[in-house]
């Protein structure tokens, strides 16, 4: 692993071209082209079952029969697995903040603070400081694996992941050429989606990404709200649907829930305090009047996951927050570490990073003695203006539309914390980089569905038990 030991974005762009076409000499573009796994590389199943040690044991099942459903169920998964394998690849040394799991499904419509519809990277779980193309690796393999979900030809498969990785390196090139605060302030809102898209897209793509922009607004915190709680004689509470959502007084037989409630109000306390002072004032006009555990995504389900329903001036002005768990990334084994003494800080921090717009909640905060145990939570707002892909909907086409936008869309993120100046010069202006990553996902889509196998197998032997919920 090649750590950069200085920050070559202050330095002239001429350095910085040339710097980045030295990283060629560590690792060659073409270079990242088939993978083989290592004779070393450790058995997936004991990574994911390392993952597992520290969650709660009821619900790891439940995260196991969620990957066994699909290879591209298990991919979204196996973030750890993958962090495993990028990083015994050569490296261009080329750092920038990471999303750390950027996969296709971790990017969708979000709204940001002045109400305005934006696309963008959604998850940062994983991320930490490392060599950009383990982004671009991630996300251009789960193209390839959500394409063979959908049964598209070995041709429609690549030509969804050079839409996605061409897009990333014309993006970039794009910001090596403009001022810094204007990589800063760039955002992929619905106007600049359009000109990605505008010479690709037919009537029938103009439709149906008309109509995902309308669908996420109606994703707001009200219909959550909706959703999610009931009227009972004490007022609103959250609805249990156990074992994927309940409620916190459902959960106090167990022992190790003795003095939760207090902990988690204090969750609360201790997060506002990561707040700027105006939304701490914006959050005290909310009152804490019910908690619920919630299982999450795939790869995340066991972790501690609460949505916490806070009310302001009567029932029907609420406010759902959910704080996370925060656990170290799957990458800083393979990057000499994070430096955080909060994980949650970690998250906010790289959110901040790489985010064109956050939520105005998002915050942080450490609780003591949660579980038995000291805990670190990152806490946001739940759905606002979510719209989320539905690729098993997507016919060939309009898989490559969207795997342009999240190519450009991971670009303009990398481009706020990289050098987007060297990171340009070292992809060129050829399609080299692109044909060797289309090799690259095909090559790791077939390690993946080997090791969606392993753990089949490990659950048809006992080794694990899963379900399926």
């Amino acid at each position: 692993m090649t750590v950069p030991n200085h920050f070559t974005a202050s330095l002239p762009a001429a350095e910085r071209a040339a710097h980045g076409r030295s990283a060629r000499s560590r690792a060659s573009r073409s270079s990242h082209g088939w993978f083989e796994a290592d004779e070393r590389r450790t058995d997936p199943v004991d990574v994911v079952e390392r993952q597992s040690a520290d969650r709660v044991r009821e619900l790891v099942p439940i995260r196991y029969g969620r990957m066994l459903e699909s290879p591209f169920r298990f991919y979204r998964g196996a973030a750890a697995i993958m962090a495993g394998d990028l990083a015994a690849l050569p490296s261009t040394g080329l750092w920038v903040q990471l999303c750390g799991d950027a996969h296709l499904l971790n990017f969708r419509l979000l709204a940001s603070p002045e109400r305005h519809l934006v696309f963008d990277i959604n998850d940062f779980d994983e991320t930490l400081p490392g060599p950009f193309e383990w982004d671009v690796k991630r996300l251009a393999a789960s193209f390839v694996t959500a394409s063979r979900a959908n049964g598209f030809s070995l041709k429609e498969q690549n030509r969804a992941v050079r839409a996605c990785v061409g897009a990333y390196r014309e993006r970039m090139r794009e910001f090596a050429g403009m001022r810094t605060l204007d990589i800063w302030y760039a955002q992929d809102d619905t106007d600049r989606m359009r000109q990605l898209l505008a010479s690709s897209m037919d009537k029938e793509a103009r439709r149906r990404t008309a109509r995902a922009t309308e669908r996420a607004r109606t994703r707001t915190n009200i219909q959550a709200f909706e959703k999610l709680t009931r009227v009972t004689v004490d007022g609103r509470r959250i609805a249990p649907d156990p074992p994927l959502i309940t409620p916190l007084d459902q959960l106090r037989d167990d022992r190790a829930e003795v003095g939760r409630e207090e902990q988690l109000r204090g969750l609360v306390g201790g997060y506002a305090r990561t707040l700027p002072s105006e939304r701490r004032h914006l959050l005290r006009h909310y009152r804490l009047v019910d908690m619920a555990r919630k299982v999450v995504g795939v790869g995340s389900v066991g972790t501690r996951c609460w949505i916490l329903l806070l009310l302001g001036r009567d029932d029907d002005d609420p406010l759902l927050l959910q704080a996370k768990e925060a656990q170290e990334s799957v990458l800083a084994a393979h990057t000499g570490g994070d430096g955080y003494d909060n994980q949650g800080r970690r998250v906010v921090t790289g959110q901040r990073l790489i985010q064109t717009t956050s939520d105005i909640f998002l915050g942080w905060t450490h609780v003591t003695g949660l579980d038995g145990q000291d805990r670190d939570f990152y806490v946001r707002q739940l759905r606002d203006w979510k719209g989320i892909a539905q690729p098993e909907t997507m016919d060939p086409g309009l898989l490559s539309l969207f795997a342009r936008l999240c190519g450009a869309s991971l670009a303009r993120a990398h481009a706020r914390s990289g050098d987007p100046v060297a990171i340009a010069a070292y992809l060129g202006g050829s399609d080299r980089f692109d044909r060797a990553l289309t090799v690259f996902a095909q090559s790791y889509a077939d390690q993946n569905e080997r090791d969606f196998e392993a753990l089949g197998a490990a659950r048809r032997s006992g080794r694990i038990t899963a379900e399926n919920l």
